[in-house]
């Protein structure tokens, strides 16, 4: 098969990349389990130094990178350098803690001495989405090459130019030759990587679809996974909140990335009481949005990452119309590109896929619910628990109900976010495992009880 790098906004074919044989696959994972023999002597001194010029070198190449994200995924150029800084800010993070986070831990026992380590265990296999394609990759990165292992990627088979310059950036920063490659292959042969023995761990970041058959295939071969999937995020607004930060928030949150992004704000859950109100001034925010050429500083919306995701996610729309949804917005592919207008559905009810289902683009449902158990009862009925928020002025009501919402990730008067700083996984068919903050930088590392007579 061959990977296209293929523009979404326009459908120019701008690159083909052949797939790799067997035997390059082969060659480069040897060639990583090589250099992890070395690596993982290396000082916290010495891949810190390292980490740090990866910052630097995504900071300088910014603008080169986020062109290159609007071109292949039509990520809007704007949205694309703040992924960038984000980019760096993970890998200070990570320079500047790891050591920490993985210091040995006295444990008093029975022992003259006993304490915990943190050892590095060898490759980890990343698969990766197009949504983010640098933000998702390096904080796995990161993390698992300062705690001393390798790193291998697979990444989604229509970001292939964000791949390869993401390994470039390892090597411009000075790691060692083959510490972090990029597998160019298409999901047809990540079974047999998970197999290759040199490969320790994987972790996946995309559709439960996805997660499930690299979770089975991780488990068969007894590899330790992380797997950070899909979400169908509730936004509560309550009938004491800030309506208009609540519309405005909730508008960035819905359509950040163009709608495709898992912890995207997805289900708007409003109280009966300011319901018409909150509707009203929400519709007024997602139609002021400027949807247009991801090259373009004023763009805030840019295409579907590709014509099919697009003409998906438009079935989804039409599927619940067909049950009885009301479109108040939107609601029609422009016909030009995989453009897909800001779209508001009301009316929705159980048994519709606007109810049930993950929509991966720029469309909100908004639920009619009478009170805040009622809106806490339809947060949770959903087999997806990735993040959330809760909306109010009263703090202390919020962050009670924050409590009882079966989730990774609550924020109470805030849009819901990853932060290097934080744990960031689900529940349910969300995932499980954590990455991020230190609970992200120990899921790979091998916990070893040492005991000293």
């Amino acid at each position: 098969m061959a990977l296209e790098s293929l523009n979404p906004a326009t459908g120019e074919l701008l690159e083909t990349f052949g797939e790799w044989s067997d035997e390059q696959i082969n060659a480069t994972i040897e060639a990583v389990h090589e250099r992890y023999l070395s690596w993982r002597t290396t000082t916290f001194a010495q891949r810190k130094e390292l980490m740090l010029k990866a910052a630097a070198v995504l900071r300088k190449r910014s603008t080169e990178f986020a062109i290159i994200m609007a071109q292949e995924m039509g990520k809007p150029i704007i949205e694309g350098r703040g992924e960038i800084e984000k980019c760096a800010l993970v890998c200070e993070y990570y320079a500047e803690n790891a050591e920490q986070m993985l210091a040995p831990e006295p444990i008093a026992s029975d022992a003259g001495k006993s304490y915990v380590a943190f050892r590095p265990q060898g490759i980890v296999l990343a698969v990766m989405p197009w949504n983010f394609p640098f933000w998702q990759v390096f904080r796995f990165a990161a993390p698992a090459l300062m705690a001393g292992n390798a790193g291998v990627l697979k990444h989604a088979s229509n970001v292939p130019r964000c791949a390869l310059v993401i390994e470039e950036v390892f090597v411009d920063a000075g790691f060692p030759a083959n510490i972090f490659r990029t597998l160019m292959i298409g999901s047809g042969k990540v079974a047999q990587v998970i197999e290759d023995p040199r490969i320790v761990a994987t972790t996946l970041t995309g559709s439960d679809i996805a997660g499930r058959k690299v979770a089975e295939k991780s488990g068969a071969m007894l590899k330790k996974s992380v797997m950070e999937l899909g979400g169908s995020d509730p936004f509560i607004v309550l009938a004491d909140a800030d309506l208009d930060e609540a519309a405005a928030v909730g508008t960035k949150g819905r359509c950040l990335n163009s709608g495709q992004s898992c912890i995207a704000a997805k289900r708007f859950i409003v109280e009966e009481s300011v319901y018409d109100a909150f509707l009203k001034k929400f519709t007024a925010c997602m139609s002021a949005l400027n949807m247009g050429d991801p090259t373009v500083d004023s763009t805030q919306i840019g295409p579907q990452a590709r014509e099919d995701l697009m003409l998906e996610l438009h079935g989804q729309v039409e599927a619940s119309v067909a049950k009885g949804a009301k479109v108040v917005l939107g609601g029609k592919p422009t016909g030009t590109g995989a453009f897909y207008p800001p779209t508001i559905l009301t009316e929705v009810a159980k048994g519709m896929p606007a109810y049930s289902e993950e929509f991966f683009g720029p469309v909100a449902i908004v639920i009619r619910v009478k009170d805040a158990e009622e809106a806490l009862f339809v947060a949770n009925d959903t087999e997806f628990g990735l993040g959330g928020s809760v909306w109010t002025k009263d703090v202390a009501k919020g962050e009670k109900l924050a409590g009882q919402i079966r989730a990774g990730a609550v924020f109470v008067n805030g849009i819901v976010k990853s932060d290097p700083r934080l744990p960031f996984g689900g529940v349910g068919i969300s995932g499980f495992g954590r990455e991020l903050s230190h609970y992200g930088i120990k899921e790979f590392v091998n916990i070893q009880t040492v005991w000293i007579k």
